[in-house]
């Protein structure tokens, strides 16, 4: 079918709140290119919004699928289990930095591994309430919704939200908020909302997606650790979209040698497929009673297949160096265009997890979301999807495969480029 014949079918069939406003259907995809129904061919910059670090299709992957498709496709492993999901569980128990010995429970989502972190949390401590932070993205069921950090579109429209969530700022000193500051305001929460003895949990992303890429300083993340060891509390890493590679390390959270009790993790950890972890130490992870924890579909067997062929493409493809280099490069074009462009500013990457934001002068930094939203329609014109992100949605978040090849990337930034010079940044 045609993109316009598609389109039809979607403005009457598919819910509005869930419809994607792009008119572009696709088709087919192999690493960092994609083609439409119109067979229109589309560079990636997007990665399924970060989740596929090792490209479309990767052939390894693809395999891993097929070969387990003409074995098992569904037991729910809580009636019989399977070998794929115990052996994905002791590679994740192996390289997630946790603090102590780590076990893992598989899920479905980000938001699903994100509502079982807090579950065990609030098991393990025999408390209620959690803290997250501004400009955080956690999901869209109703606890994550309530520890998102940014309203709308996410908490608009659906009622109250579930209660016993706190906020604190977020270490942002580009935009006025420094490491002192976002402390001082987390203490301030405890004190005035949620006292340390009713807080089971802090919950952070190392590096904030949705909330524009921004990174917290290795002192901060250092300072909460002492937080939650000094008052019983523990600490839980996002890294659903910072994790599997983006920052040039298998989590953001290793860049600074912290260790938090929880890792939530998601998106490129199986290649697409829908799978999502939480590994903890043992002793919160085994906190709550029998039965407690799973789902019927968590840990798919061809999602496991896929989330250990990704492992085994990190190793023999170098994955993580491949990461640092690209964000290297991207490092050093943005910076050429922050010295050429009046409006872009606040470059910044880590790995190859990489932004940089419009803003009016660099002097006041007033956010200009219009010339994001310019920029990726330009680009998307051209033949490259691109997006945007942050509090003030004014930042250009770069999330094309770690495995993008040269000639590719070269022709996606060209793309950017002349998009910039015509939106007039």
């Amino acid at each position: 079918m045609s993109n316009k014949e598609l389109q039809a079918l979607k403005e009457r069939y598919v819910a509005a709140g869930v419809a994607s406003p792009n008119e572009q259907f696709a088709d087919h995809a192999t690493n960092a290119e994609l083609w439409d129904a119109d067979g229109k061919r589309m560079i990636d910059f997007a990665g399924g919004i970060g989740v596929l670090n090792i490209g479309h299709r990767h052939p390894k992957v693809v395999a891993a699928i097929k070969a387990q498709l003409d074995k098992l496709m569904h037991t729910c492993q809580t009636v019989m289990p399977y070998e794929g999901y115990v052996r994905l569980a002791q590679k994740l128990s192996e390289v997630t930095p946790v603090k102590g010995h780590a076990k893992v429970m598989l899920a479905n989502s980000g938001a699903e591994a994100l509502e079982n972190a807090i579950k065990i949390a609030r098991a393990a401590t025999g408390r209620t309430n959690v803290i997250c932070f501004d400009g955080a993205f956690h999901g869209r069921t109703f606890m994550t919704m309530a520890m998102n950090g940014k309203a709308a579109p996410y908490q608009t429209d659906f009622g109250p939200m579930p209660g016993t969530v706190y906020r604190a700022p977020y270490p942002v000193p580009y935009h006025g908020v420094s490491e002192d500051e976002a402390l001082r305001g987390l203490m301030m929460t405890m004190k005035a909302d949620s006292p340390a003895k009713d807080t089971a949990a802090i919950v952070l992303e190392p590096v904030l997606g949705e909330g524009g890429f921004y990174a917290a300083s290795t002192s901060f993340l250092k300072k909460l650790r002492e937080i939650c060891d000094e008052n019983g509390i523990l600490l839980i890493a996002d890294e659903v979209q910072s994790g599997f590679g983006r920052t040039g390390k298998m989590f953001a959270i290793e860049h600074s040698g912290v260790e938090p009790d929880i890792i939530t993790m998601a998106k490129s950890m199986a290649d697409g497929m829908p799978i999502s972890a939480i590994v903890g130490t043992d002793k919160h992870m085994d906190a709550s009673g029998p039965n407690s924890l799973g789902g019927t579909y968590t840990g798919n067997p061809a999602a496991c297949a896929a989330a250990l062929a990704v492992f085994d493409v990190f190793k023999e493809e170098d994955v993580l160096g491949q990461s640092q280099r690209l964000g290297e490069k991207l490092k050093h074009c943005f910076t050429q265009w922050q010295e050429q462009f009046t409006h872009v500013d606040n470059v910044r990457c880590l790995g190859s997890m990489a932004a940089f934001e419009f803003v009016e002068s660099k002097e006041s930094r007033k956010p200009m979301p219009e010339l994001a939203a310019a920029v990726t329609r330009k680009a998307k014109e051209k033949g490259l999807i691109l997006l945007s992100c942050g509090l003030y949605a004014n930042s250009l978040r770069f999330l094309m495969p770690v495995t993008i090849e040269d000639e590719i990337l070269e022709e996606g930034l060209a793309i950017v480029e002349e998009s910039l010079k015509e939106a007039g940044a």
